[in-house]
């Protein structure tokens, strides 16, 4: 029998493979002790397997290599059939943790699983518990199963004040809805069982619009109703998004007089967006005059467990559902619900189960709320809140910054702390126990929107400042990782920022005050970075239209100053597909040597499909006509050079059309002047012998001259063996080489070679002068 403390106390003893078949076949006999030393086996197992996976990580050479082609790890199995021969233990969890670091492409990068503490770790091994003492003999499991959900039972009704409540588990807080209507349907409707949807006379089930309308649409699914038993409540003016009660108490009267059933409601307490919590009081009376039943949900209902004094909350409502996995940060903890106990035959049908074993889903709560104790998880769940409480003063204090959510404590300002040791008056505390903060920058004010409006510019400006806050929303998330940040898309405002402690990943923990701080600087610098973008914005636009070579390029997409493009003099009269294939080339490698001043500026794209500069986020200092004139500046200077390049390969074009015609040329010449006899096979060897050629008639090689822009003869290249400039240099003798006998101007128009291409024929007359000499 196990007992509640000193599980893991008892002496590890050596088990063999042969013993740990005996164990499986003949689980069923196993005496008290063996089942407790197996435990601790299990315990030791699980937790040096969750060690070693939390520990995985690859080294950082691994990603300094270039990837290679992709290969089976060792130990993972081949997709396709199950290899014949068996695997070790060790072999496989190797497997398993290469495939967890191992990338698709078969690169491993530098990655870990997120840590666990001893809580965390000891919830995870619960699962294994779980597993192994399901084998168990029935009446021993039913022993076990009974004591470990009582008890569990009975401390989650006593730290969240349910008194003589019943508990069930799920995975996930939409099966705690299922589960609810199912109560609701057979305390309303006993005949349910027997004769299924059609004891229900046309049930309806009312939410309000923007809580959990979607888990109330799959539970109606579950059960067979049609969708149209659904009514959407809207929200009260004025009341940030609760449920409207008068509008709920008319829906529900008009039900009754067309003879429908009202059958469920789910009230919000925090489980919204925003946060958002109904007014459970009202909510409440309206149910109990249609004996309707009031489900509650959300993050607020946490506060309940901080309540030290007197109270109970079973008189607002008839279930809740908890969270206590995201609430405590605690992995693979099950969604709780906690309902009022119905005095009804055929309740005890519905919840029977023969699978005795499916109570044990209970096991890792109950490991964790003894791990943890009734004092940890009331000081977790409060620091929760005052955190919250703290961001939102930031906030608050923030220029430039709207709050989407409710104020913790209100308008009397009472925190969650101050009502700890008080008699419970759950009304009012989930009134100031606000469980999330969401905000967003928005610093023009109603005015200037309306303005927008007018002139139709309201859709663009939205777009910008959507793209401003999810800038702010990865900056922050970048420079305060302690700070859980999530980036939203509001249905009303559009993206905004939202902090709930209530909702922690694995290995998360609540920010201190001390960390909060570092966030508040943070955030005010990055904020300022956002007012002085948006002010300089302005200037940046009338700058560049009064510009003569600088075009305004439209970017809502993008959150920095906006876009520009360098269009030179005359470009936008003959915008040819050439021409934006150059001018895109000319606006990329002005972005490139714009990046190498400051990485502010990057590539982007115009709605034209033309490439543009793109300026990001500036500082209030920035002056931003100076930056307009780096751009202009540089901007002639990638002209210019762009220039000479384009000259430089014009010229090497030019210059292989002027070789090959003056090869071609003389090709032909020397044909005439030789004589075709010299040509022809036999004759022509006989005719050379006869009267052999001149020995200086062979064809000359050409050689380009950048720097004058000619093509010349290589004669004096093979003459004497050098190259030589002309005429800069010396040859033996003292005597200066001959100018080459061709001269050819590859570009007329080019500025550097006019003179050059003007004494061509006199240099080609010298040279043959020189030549009749020698």
């Amino acid at each position: 029998m196990m007992t509640e403390q000193g599980v893991t106390s008892v002496p590890n003893p050596p088990v063999t493979e042969k013993d740990e078949s005996q164990q499986t076949e003949h689980v069923a006999e196993i005496p008290a002790s063996t089942v407790r030393s197996g435990l601790v086996e299990l315990e030791n197992r699980a937790s040096q397997l969750i060690q070693s996976m939390e520990n995985l990580k690859t080294s950082p050479d691994a990603t300094a290599g270039t990837p290679t082609a992709p290969q089976t790890p060792i130990g993972v199995p081949v997709a396709g059939f199950l290899a014949p021969e068996r695997r070790d233990a060790a072999e496989i969890v190797s497997g398993l943790e290469t495939l967890i670091c191992t990338t698709e492409s078969g690169v491993e990068p530098e990655y870990s699983l997120p840590p666990l503490n001893e809580v965390s770790q000891l919830a995870l091994i619960s699962h294994s518990f779980v597993a192994y003492l399901s084998h168990l003999r029935r009446s021993q499991l039913v022993k076990v199963t009974t004591k470990i959900a009582s008890d569990t039972n009975r401390w989650l009704s006593h730290i969240f004040r349910f008194s003589d409540s019943s508990t069930s588990y799920h995975n996930d807080s939409t099966e705690c809805v299922l589960r609810a209507l199912r109560l609701a349907i057979v305390s309303k409707c006993p005949g349910y069982l027997e004769a299924g949807i059609q004891a229900l006379a046309n049930p309806c089930m009312y939410v309000t619009e923007n809580s959990a309308l979607l888990a109330l649409q799959y539970a109606a699914r579950q059960l067979g109703l049609p969708s149209d038993c659904i009514r959407v409540v809207p929200s009260s003016p004025g009341s940030m998004g609760t449920m409207d009660v008068a509008t709920l108490q008319r829906l529900i009267a008009a039900d009754v007089a067309n003879k429908r059933v009202p059958l469920f409601v789910i009230a919000n307490v925090g489980a919204s967006v925003c946060g958002f919590v109904d007014n459970i009081p009202q909510l409440y009376e309206v149910c109990r005059a249609g004996n309707v039943w009031l489900h509650c949900r959300g993050h607020s209902l946490a506060a309940l467990a901080t309540a030290q004094g007197n109270g109970d909350v079973r008189e607002l409502c008839d279930s809740i559902s908890l969270s206590l996995g995201s609430w405590l940060a605690v992995p693979s903890l099950p969604v709780v619900l906690l309902h009022r106990q119905i005095q009804n035959v055929a309740l005890s049908v519905f919840e029977s189960d023969p699978i005795v074993s499916r109570r044990l889903n209970s096991l890792t709560l109950w490991t964790t709320l003894q791990a943890l104790g009734r004092d940890l998880i009331s000081e977790r769940i409060l620091m929760a809140f005052e955190s919250v409480r703290v961001v939102y003063e930031i906030l608050s204090k923030c220029e430039g910054l709207r709050i989407l959510s409710k104020k913790p404590g209100g308008d009397s300002g009472i925190s969650v702390v101050d009502l700890v040791h008080e008699p419970l008056n759950a009304s009012m505390l989930f009134e100031i126990a606000v469980s999330v903060v969401v905000f967003q920058f928005h610093q023009k004010s109603p005015e200037t929107e309306a303005e927008a409006a007018a002139q139709g510019e309201l859709t663009e400006r939205s777009r910008y400042l959507d793209r401003m806050n999810e800038w702010l929303g990865e900056i922050i998330q970048r420079d305060c990782p302690g700070v859980d940040l999530e980036i939203i898309d509001h249905a009303v405002y559009g993206t905004a920022i939202r902090f709930c402690p209530f909702e922690m990943a694995l290995g998360e923990s609540v920010p201190t005050i001390e960390y909060l701080e570092h966030f508040a600087a943070c955030l005010d610098l990055q904020v300022g970075i956002l007012k002085a973008t948006e002010r300089h914005k302005v200037t940046f636009q009338e700058i560049v239209k009064r510009s003569e070579v600088l075009r305004l390029i439209p970017l809502p997409d993008w959150a920095g100053l906006g876009g520009v493009r360098f269009v030179p003099d005359g470009w936008e009269t003959l915008l040819t597909d050439q021409a934006k294939t150059e001018l895109n080339k000319l606006n990329t490698d002005l972005v490139e040597a714009l990046r190498s001043t400051d990485s502010a500026f990057t590539l982007g794209e115009g709605g034209d499909g033309l490439i543009c500069v793109k300026l990001g986020m500036v500082t209030e200092e920035t002056d931003v006509e100076e930056l307009l004139d780096v751009v202009i500046s540089v901007g002639k200077s990638v002209q210019e050079n762009s220039r000479v390049l384009d000259s430089m390969s014009e010229i090497v074009k030019k210059g292989i059309e002027t070789v090959t015609a003056d090869l071609q040329r003389e090709s032909d010449e020397k044909l005439w002047q030789d004589g075709i006899l010299r040509h022809v096979p036999i004759v022509g060897s006989v005719f050379n012998w006869w009267s052999p050629p001149p020995k200086e008639t062979g064809i000359k090689g050409r050689s380009l001259n950048l720097t004058q822009g000619v093509v010349e003869s290589t004669e004096n290249i093979y003459k004497y063996h050098m190259q030589i400039a002309g005429g800069s240099s010396q040859i033996p003798g003292n005597r200066s080489p001959p100018t080459p006998m061709v001269q050819t101007s590859v570009s007329a128009g080019h500025s550097r070679n006019v003179s050059q291409s003007s004494g061509t024929s006199t240099n080609v007359q010298e040279a043959q002068q020189l030549k009749d000499k020698e």
